[in-house]
């Protein structure tokens, strides 16, 4: 069977790469459209998911979107936007202007009513508006459709280390089933707990020739500040000298001028930010290109984002891994092919968990 996919806020194409290199004995998952407010990262989408296709793509506010006119699907994938729900920002939630957006992927389902989709977001989500937001959110999307064609959620807070992705990214993932199936979707036991792939060895050798190599230009300061901070520190260590330290009132934020440690996981790649948040290497007194930040993205090399410097950090930092995609979008057609795999209980995550997450990732 061939699924068609629809996909909401799909970004540069990180869930919509692992789902189409899924595949399960004669299941397969093929896109018929893709929405995204984002230029740059509709024409990054176009060019690495379907080529062949590239009409299906619609650049567009989701607001504006005739989704009763879009073609039918079988499943349906949408990482709404976490603005509003990252801790790392005033988490306002649904009062937020990005909060509300996940409306849309429940309009959606009502209409499409397809077989299954994937839903994913930070791991804030589960604190925002003091837990009421999530809440809502897993009512309204369980709901979706009519009595007989509602959804079977599993709700599972994923530490993508755990999954070969060199990089500590934790993010709550909803797959929701038809429930006139009676198919439940198991969370894929991890891969590598306790063997992780670190930042040396995702970065070796990048071809000469692989797209987005494009260096950042720092001025003199700064590489001086940065020869004197150690492999997974910061600014604030006080390995830095008092005429090189920053004049930043409040709280002194773990992952400004963070250097990576080569033989752990990254901390999470972010799509913004000023300076000293661009991720920066071991040894060398620099940010990471974008072809390295996409590489502890799981991007391959072949996949070329499109746009300047920035929009193309942007598309990256807020993808998701194509390599924790693929095994969840792999393990959701062994559930409708009748095959078994190793499986985890699920795990709704914690409020205290995100922030832990947050504060030592």
């Amino acid at each position: 069977m061939i699924f068609k996919m629809g996909e909401l806020f799909c970004g540069a194409g990180g869930l919509a790469l692992g789902a189409k290199e899924a595949k399960v004995k004669d299941y397969r998952i093929e896109h018929v459209w893709a929405n995204d407010i984002d230029y740059w990262a509709c024409e990054t989408f176009r060019k690495n998911i379907c080529p062949e296709k590239p009409e299906i793509v619609i650049w567009g506010d989701v607001r504006e979107l005739k989704i009763e006119d879009l073609p039918q699907i079988d499943a349906f994938a949408f990482g709404f936007p976490c603005n509003d729900f990252s801790i790392v920002g005033e988490q306002r939630g649904l009062n937020g202007n990005y909060g509300p957006l996940y409306s849309y992927g429940v309009k959606v389902l009502k209409i499409h009513r397809p077989l299954f989709f994937v839903a994913e977001n930070v791991s804030g989500l589960k604190s925002a508006n003091e837990g009421y937001a999530f809440t809502k959110i897993l009512n309204e999307l369980e709901k979706a459709g009519t009595n007989e064609k509602q959804y079977e959620l599993t709700i599972h807070l994923y530490k993508f280390e755990e999954y070969g992705v060199p990089q500590r990214r934790h993010r709550i993932i909803i797959v929701g089933i038809r429930k006139d199936l009676g198919l439940k979707f198991k969370v894929p036991a991890p891969t590598h707990k306790g063997n992780y792939i670190s930042a040396k060895k995702a970065l070796e050798n990048i071809p000469e020739d692989a797209p987005n190599q494009e260096k950042t230009k720092h001025s003199p300061k700064v590489i001086e500040l940065l020869k004197h901070i150690p492999p997974g520190k910061n600014a604030w260590c006080e390995e830095v000298p008092l005429e090189l330290r920053l004049n930043v009132k409040g709280a002194k934020l773990s992952q400004i001028y963070r250097r990576l440690h080569p033989d752990e996981p990254a901390y999470t790649i972010t799509g913004s930010g000023g300076g000293g948040t661009h991720v920066y290497h071991w040894t060398e007194p620099r940010a990471l290109t974008n072809r390295e930040r996409a590489r502890l993205q799981t991007f391959p090399d072949y996949f070329e984002f499109l746009g300047p410097k920035e929009q193309v950090r942007k598309q990256i930092g807020m993808a998701v891994p194509p390599k924790a995609s693929k095994i969840i979008f792999e393990a959701v057609l062994k559930t409708f092919a009748g095959e078994s795999y190793p499986y985890v209980e699920e795990n709704k995550g914690d409020y205290y968990q995100s922030l832990f997450d947050f504060v030592y990732s």
